[in-house]
C-alpha cells in the first residue's frame, strides 16, 4: 500500500487539541474552507507582487535538475530519484511543502517558545514570513549557492527559522552538535564550506572565535540568544541579522526559490563519527519533503485538519531523527512544536512535558532508560502501601499488554482498574496525559525498558533508519507494532536482506525516495554504501518475520569474531546482563580476535545536574539493590576493586545465568570488571545521541582489556 500524498481539504481545521478536547484559553480562530486565493496568508509587509501570486502558480510541477546517477558527492550535484510504480508521488521542494502548509494551516500556532515564564507562539503564516526574512539576511551576508549555513546551539525557533531560511536562500543547512569541541566544529564548518555560522550564545560563539581564522569560506556569525558581549566585525545579534535583508527585493529571493530543484541538496547531516571521521550525508529536497510526508504518516502522525499534533523539541537537531520529527514533519502536517529549555536533559524536560502535555513524544533509548530509572527511584521512596499498589498495577498492565490479543473479562476489569486508579496518575506526573504515541529511535532499545513502560501502559513504538535514509525507513505505530521489532517498512520504500545465514539473519538494505544523495566529497565511502543497483547497505544485521516486521540483531562492524572463528553479536548478551543485574548501567562485550569473551561494566550512578557528568554516588535504585544483598555501599568506589564481595558475587551469579543460556561455550563471558565511572557524552564513551562508541571505549580502556588476556 502507498500512502496517498494528496490530502483532502476539510470544512474546518480543528484547533490545538493538546488538552484532549478541552478548549485552551489561547485558542485561535479556526480556518474555514474559503477560496484558495484567500487561504494563503501573506503578512502586510510583504510586497504587492508576492501577494498577487496565487497558490496554483507556486505549486506548478517541479522540473528536476539534469542527472545521470542515483548518487553524487558534489554539493551542487543532482541525482536521479527512485520513482517507480510503488512510489510515484510528485517531487516537491521544501518551499512548496511549506507554502502548502501555509495555505492549509496559516492561522494555526506553529512554534512556541518560553520567554520570561510565558509561552510565546507564532503562526504558520508568521513562521513562513520570518523564514523569508532570514533567507534575505543570509543573501545580504553573502551566502553562496550550495554553500552552507552551520547552526550551533540548542533547539529554538531561531534554529528552525535559520534552517528553513537557509534552504529558501539556496544554501545547504548544516547542524553542528552543541556538545562538539572547537576542533569538531571546525571539521563540519570547513567541510561544508560554511559562509555563515549561527550560534546560540557566548559559549558556542567562543568555540567559533577560536577557529574562524581557519575557515576560508566564513563571512559572518550570528548569535541568536543573549546579548553580544563584544562588538566584533561580521558578528551580528539576531535582531541585527533579521533587519539586514529588509532592502533585498522579494523578486531576488523568489527567483532563487524558483530555480531550486527537488533532486538537489538542501541539508547536510554529519554522522557522529563513532567509527571514524564524521561523514556529511547529503539530503535532497525530495528526501526531506517525501520523508516528512510518508514516514510520519506511517507513524500515525495526524494532519492538523484531523487533529493538530503537539510535541516538545529537545533532542539534538543536528541528528536526523529530531530534525525530521520536529522540524520538517512539523511543517508538513501543521504540528505545534514547543521548545524545551536548554537544560532539558539535566532535569527540566519533565516540567516542560507537564506544561505542554504533548500528543506525541520521541526519545532515544538512553532517555527512556533514564526516565525509567527516575520513576523507579520515585517508587522506591514511596510508603509501603503505595509502593505495593504501584507494583501491583504495573504487573497487571504488563501482563495485559503482553496478552492484549486475548484478554478475558476479569483481566480487562483488573487492567482498567489498575490504569484508572494508579497508572493514569503516573503518566500525568510525566506529562503524558494526552500522549498517544511514544517513539524510540537512533539506537536499539532493551527489552527491560520496553517492558517497564508497558507496565505504565505506555507502548514504545520503535523506528529504524539512518541519516542516510533521511530518518525512519521502518516505523511502528499504534496499529502496527510488535515487542522488540522496529516495525514495518514505510509504504513506498523497500528493503531486502543480503547474505542471509541459516538463521535468516542478513544485512539490511534499503531502497526508496528517502535514500541519501551521497557523502559530501567522499566518493569511495559513497560507493561503499550504495551498491551498483542503488541499494543502500546499512551495515546492520536483521531478520524479518512472515508479517514483514523487522528485528535488528546487531551491526556487522560490531560483530565479534573470536580467535576460534565464532561470530558473536554483542547486543543480545549485553542486554541480557543488564536485565539479570539491575545495578549495571552499561555493559560492553569484548572478544574480537580473542580466545574468549570478557566484559566491561559500569554501575548506575547519579549525574551532576551542572555538568551532566556521572558522579561517584550510586543511584537510589543501585543503593536499594545493594541493601537487598546486605551491602552498605552508597558509592561506586565502595564497590570497585572487589571491595564489596556481596555485590561482586551477585554480578557473577547474574552473568552465570546469562552464560547458562549461551548457545555455545564461545558465547560465554569468562572475565569482567567494573569501571570506576559510568559512560557519558562528556567522557567520550557515548556519542551525541548517547549511542555507545565502541572503538573509543576499546582505546580508552585498553589496559583493563589487556589485563583480561594476560597469560
Amino acid at each position: 500500500m502507498i500512502i496517498n500524498s494528496q490530502t483532502s481539504q476539510p470544512a474546518q481545521l480543528q484547533e490545538n487539541q493538546h488538552t484532549c478536547g478541552e478548549i485552551l484559553d489561547n485558542r485561535q480562530d479556526s480556518m474555514t474552507d474559503t477560496k484558495k486565493e484567500e487561504e494563503v496568508q501573506f503578512l502586510e509587509d510583504e510586497s504587492p507582487e508576492a501577494k498577487k501570486k496565487n497558490f496554483e502558480e507556486v505549486q506548478t510541477k517541479v522540473v528536476l535538475a539534469p542527472a545521470q546517477l542515483l548518487w553524487t558527492t558534489e554539493a551542487n550535484g543532482s541525482v536521479l530519484l527512485r520513482m517507480d510504480e510503488s512510489c510515484p508521488q510528485e517531487a516537491i521542494t521544501v518551499h512548496q511543502m511549506f507554502l502548502t502548509s501555509v495555505q492549509k494551516y496559516g492561522h494555526l500556532s506553529a512554534l512556541a517558545s518560553k520567554k520570561k515564564d510565558k509561552w510565546e507562539k507564532i503562526t504558520f503564516s508568521e513562521y513562513y514570513h520570518l523564514c523569508r526574512v532570514a533567507a534575505k539576511g543570509f543573501l545580504k551576508l553573502g551566502l553562496e549557492r550550495f554553500h552552507s549555513v552551520a547552526i550551533l546551539g540548542f533547539n529554538s525557533a531561531e534554529w528552525f527559522i535559520s534552517a528553513v531560511g537557509t534552504v529558501f536562500a539556496g544554501g545547504i543547512m548544516t547542524g553542528i552538535y552543541a556538545t562538539n569541541s572547537p576542533e569538531a566544529c571546525h571539521y563540519v564548518a570547513n567541510d561544508s564550506r560554511a559562509n555563515i555560522i549561527v550560534v546560540e550564545n557566548q559559549k558556542q560563539l567562543d568555540k567559533i572565535l577560536q577557529i574562524k581564522e581557519n575557515l576560508p569560506h566564513l563571512k559572518a556569525i550570528v548569535q541568536y540568544s543573549g546579548a553580544l558581549l563584544n562588538k566584533l566585525p561580521d558578528l551580528y545579534s539576531w535582531e541585527e541579522f533579521m533587519a539586514l535583508g529588509l532592502d533585498v527585493p522579494d523578486k531576488e529571493l523568489d527567483d532563487i526559490i524558483s530555480s531550486q530543484r527537488a533532486n538537489q541538496c538542501c541539508v547536510l547531516i554529519y554522522t557522529s563519527g563513532t567509527t571514524g571521521m564524521p561523514k556529511g550525508v547529503m539530503l535532497s529536497q525530495d528526501n526531506i519533503t517525501w520523508t516528512a510526508h510518508h514516514a510520519s504518516r506511517a507513524g500515525d502522525m495526524q494532519p492538523a485538519e484531523i487533529k493538530q499534533e503537539v510535541l516538545v523539541s529537545y533532542l539534538p537537531l543536528s541528528h536526523i531523527a529530531a530534525q525530521i520529527y520536529d522540524l520538517w514533519t512539523g511543517i508538513q502536517w501543521g504540528e505545534l512544536v514547543y521548545f524545551a529549555q536548554p537544560d532539558a536533559l539535566k532535569g527540566s524536560l519533565i516540567n516542560t512535558l507537564r506544561e505542554v502535555r504533548p500528543t506525541s513524544h520521541m526519545g532515544v533509548p538512553r532517555v527512556w532508560e533514564k526516565m525509567m530509572e527516575k520513576i523507579k527511584e520515585g517508587i522506591s521512596q514511596c510508603g509501603y502501601i503505595k509502593r505495593k499498589l504501584v507494583t501491583w498495577a504495573m504487573s497487571v498492565s504488563l501482563e495485559a499488554n503482553l496478552r492484549c490479543a486475548n484478554k478475558d473479562e476479569e483481566n480487562s476489569f483488573l487492567f482498567a482498574l489498575a490504569d484508572g486508579l494508579v497508572l493514569e496518575k503516573l503518566r500525568a506526573e510525566l506529562g503524558f496525559t494526552c500522549c498517544s504515541k511514544f517513539f524510540s529511535g537512533a539506537a536499539p532499545i532493551g527489552s527491560e525498558t520496553l517492558q517497564f513502560f508497558l507496565g505504565l501502559n505506555i507502548q514504545l513504538y520503535e523506528a529504524y533508519g539512518m541519516s542516510e535514509t533521511s530518518g525512519p525507513h521502518f516505523m511502528s505505530n499504534p496499529k502496527v507494532h510488535k515487542l522488540t521489532s522496529c516495525g514495518k517498512v514505510v509504504p513506498g520504500c523497500k528493503f531486502k536482506l543480503a547474505n542471509v545465514d541459516k538463521d535468516g539473519i542478513g544485512e539490511v538494505c534499503f531502497w526508496g525516495r528517502d535514500i541519501f544523495m551521497g557523502f559530501l566529497n567522499m566518493e569511495d565511502k559513497t560507493k561503499e554504501a550504495l551498491d551498483e543497483d542503488g541499494w543502500l547497505h546499512s551495515g546492520d544485521l536483521g531478520k524479518s518475520d512472515e508479517e514483514g516486521f523487522l528485528y535488528i540483531t546487531g551491526r556487522i562492524k560490531e560483530l565479534i569474531i573470536t580467535a576460534g572463528g565464532e561470530n558473536v553479536p554483542p547486543l543480545p548478551i549485553e542486554d541480557a546482563v543488564k536485565k539479570q543485574v539491575p545495578i549495571i548501567s552499561n555493559a560492553m562485550l569484548i572478544g574480537d580476535k580473542r580466545k574468549f569473551l570478557s566484559m566491561l561494566l559500569t554501575l548506575k550512578c547519579t549525574t551532576s545536574t551542572e555538568t551532566m557528568e556521572p558522579t561517584d554516588d550510586l543511584s537510589s535504585e543501585a543503593v536499594e539493590y545493594c541493601k537487598q544483598l546486605g551491602s552498605q555501599a552508597t558509592k561506586v568506589s565502595d564497590i570497585t576493586g572487589e571491595k564489596d564481595k556481596a555485590v561482586y558475587q551477585a554480578i557473577q551469579e547474574g552473568i552465570d545465568r546469562v552464560n547458562s543460556r549461551a548457545i555455545s561455550n564461545a558465547q560465554r563471558i569468562q572475565k569482567w570488571t567494573i569501571l570506576g565511572r559510568d559512560f557519558s557524552i562528556s567522557g567520550g564513551e557515548l556519542g551525541p545521541t548517547m549511542k555507545l562508541r565502541r572503538p573509543v571505549v576499546l582505546q580508552m580502556y585498553h589496559n583493563e582489556i589487556e589485563s583480561f588476556y594476560k597469560e
